[in-house]
């Protein structure tokens, strides 16, 4: 058997995972990173829009404080965050910006003077003052009462995470690519590390350690429709989630984001609309408006893939071969801003629609982006039920989200919680021994082995893992997508099950050696429907709307009866997960109240049964 021993192993070598890395080796502790594909491949290079920081520097900024920021993000999870730990995210927000900026980040910067920008299509002008020349500048994004999403053209997540990879090789973290954990090395009460396989050769690997972090980001590809990278499977929640004994939080809140491009579902930035971008009806009509006056394009995420829905269910969608949907319109923000600021948008529709966005309209629909739910975690990041075990960035529900989070405050999250947690992760180790336990390493590399061999032989069945996954792909799109209702959820939930056991009863057709993406979705495609089990069970027994959960069929936010964060465990063997809650949050700085925009109605917490 093959072991490697460190302090601390990231699995997942992104935003969030090379943050708490780098924090762990400057404070002499030994890192090793498990990254699917090289480090700066990441899903966190696709980020495009920027990241939510109150710095207040840009003219239309001005007045900005963490305490707006606080109040905005706490209306944009529908009052399902945590609100101790949203308040620790917006207090370190602008410190983690500016620490970006000294690590090498070229943040878009003021310019002094009169400048011109776009709402819902018309020119305005804004006065950039002298004295904020070169400090760091923002844009609109939605959801947002100021201005204060700092960026680098579209290209942010590019940028801080080629700074960041830099930033590790300089402090001397080990980043092993081409390697997947496949399964975490617990003995019931502590985590001892992970399995992980060599995706080049097969070789199986135990990697110890005092400290381990799921880092692997979100698990939108158990949706076919995805803005996510192949990669983004669920692979270290599934991890976590067949320990037996840790925690899922919120699995039911999957965000849709307003503008994937038709057909390819690839992602156009949030920056599109907040720069001034609108989007229109097969007639060319600006629509937003009608439903939301105040926020137009520029509501929250939840809000406007609603809208988007609503607008095209009336018949008012543009038909294609590839369903409904709608237009952006950037053209009025001219070539220059196209080209330079818009530069990924730009590359995007002209490389796979053949679309110039400078001048033609930008086919969008609203597509399954982001995971509100993941490994739920204390405000320390250290996970439910296993000690020694972490999570950070878009795997985790930390939880300052709730059940919606804003455009920017994600791929702020990775480097402001890398930041926190990895301070915490440092005291952990500064602070605790870990025995490791002969047996139990042994278990789980003889368990992943035997599993291997089974799937090889088809001992348990020779179900085709793809087609499983298809199954499952139609399943959930129908009944856990945008809208969702008892009937369509129970049928999803049935169906689910059944494609459950039939994951359960996978072969491979090759023999499963080497380089073999067969093998790596029969690894993993049990895990995958039983996160969309827990997804669609935890939908369906939520029975209120808040934020990106909409059930028509209970279209109430019910703070009396739901103010909860769901948890989901998986015993073994069992078809659905069992379900527990807990508050949402413990400290109320922010009482329940209206979000301002979205309409709907509201059951007080006060409210008699």
């Amino acid at each position: 058997m093959k072991i490697i021993q460190t302090d601390l192993l990231c699995i997942g070598a992104g935003l969030a995972g090379e943050r708490v890395a780098i924090e762990a080796a400057d404070n002499g502790f030994s890192v090793i990173c498990l990254s699917i594909v090289p480090a700066r491949r990441s899903h966190s290079s696709a980020a495009q829009g920027g990241m939510q920081a109150a710095l207040g520097n840009s003219a239309m900024g001005e007045g900005d404080s963490p305490d707006v920021h606080f109040a905005d993000t706490v209306k944009g999870s529908d009052w399902g965050c945590d609100q101790e730990v949203a308040r620790l995210f917006v207090d370190a927000a602008p410190i983690a910006m500016r620490q970006m900026a000294f690590w090498g980040v070229p943040w878009n910067r003021v310019v002094p003077g009169e400048q011109t920008y776009y709402k819902g299509g018309k020119p305005f002008t804004a006065f950039e003052k002298p004295e904020n020349e070169g400090l760091i500048h923002s844009r609109n994004f939605g959801g947002t009462a100021k201005w204060r999403t700092c960026y680098t053209s579209d290209g942010t997540g590019h940028c801080v995470l080629y700074t960041l990879d830099n930033r590790a090789a300089q402090m001397g973290v080990n980043v092993v690519d081409k390697v997947e954990a496949i399964a975490l090395i617990h003995d019931g009460d502590v985590c001892m590390g992970a399995i992980a396989r060599c995706l080049k050769t097969g070789e199986l690997t135990a990697y110890l350690a005092r400290a381990t972090l799921v880092a692997t980001g979100g698990f939108g590809r158990i949706y076919r429709e995805s803005t996510n990278a192949v990669i983004c499977d669920g692979g270290g929640l599934i991890t976590a989630l067949d320990t037996g004994v840790v925690s899922l939080g919120n699995m039911e809140a999957v965000q849709f984001h307003p503008t994937g491009i038709v057909p390819t579902d690839i992602l156009v930035t949030e920056g599109c609309r907040g720069d001034g971008g609108t989007l229109l009806d097969k007639n060319e009509y600006r629509f937003m408006p009608d439903y939301e006056p105040d926020k137009a394009e520029l509501a929250s995420r939840d809000v406007v893939s609603r809208r988007m829905t609503e607008h095209m269910r009336k018949g008012l969608g543009v038909s294609s071969p590839y369903g409904d949907h709608l237009w952006l319109d950037i053209r009025h923000l001219g070539e220059h801003h196209i080209r330079t600021k818009l530069r990924e948008v730009d590359e995007i529709c002209q490389s796979f629609l053949g679309v110039d966005p400078v001048h033609q309209l930008i086919p969008v629909r609203p597509t399954q982006h982001y995971s509100m739910g993941g490994v739920r975690t204390n405000k320390d990041g250290a996970a439910y039920g296993l000690k020694g075990l972490f999570s950070a960035g878009e795997s985790a529900c930390w939880d300052m989200h709730g059940f919606n989070r804003l455009g920017g405050n994600s791929l702020a999250e990775t480097v402001v919680a890398g930041m926190i947690i990895g301070g915490k992760i440092v005291e952990f180790l500064k602070g605790t021994e870990t025995t490791f336990s002969t047996g139990a390493v042994r278990d789980a590399m003889n368990k992943q082995t035997s599993r291997i061999a089974d799937l090889v032989a088809c001992k348990h069945g020779s179900e085709n893992p793809y087609v499983v996954r298809n199954a499952m792909f139609d399943s959930i799109m129908k009944g856990a997508g945008i809208f969702r209702n008892g009937k369509d959820l129970e049928k999803c939930v049935a169906e689910l099950q059944e494609i459950l056991g039939r994951a359960r009863k996978v072969g491979l057709r090759s023999n499963g050696k080497g380089a073999n993406p067969e093998l790596t979705m029969a690894l993993k495609i049990e895990g995958m429907v039983k996160l969309a089990l827990c997804v669609a069970y935890g939908a369906l027994k939520r029975t209120e709307s808040r934020g990106a959960h909409t059930r028509e069929d209970f279209p109430e936010r019910n703070d009396r009866d739901w103010l909860t964060r769901t948890l989901a465990t998986w015993t073994e063997g069992a078809d659905l997960p069992t379900l527990n809650y807990e508050p949402a949050t413990h400290t109320f700085e922010m009482p329940p109240g209206d979000r301002g925009y979205g309409g709907g109605k509201i059951i007080s917490m006060d409210a008699p049964k």
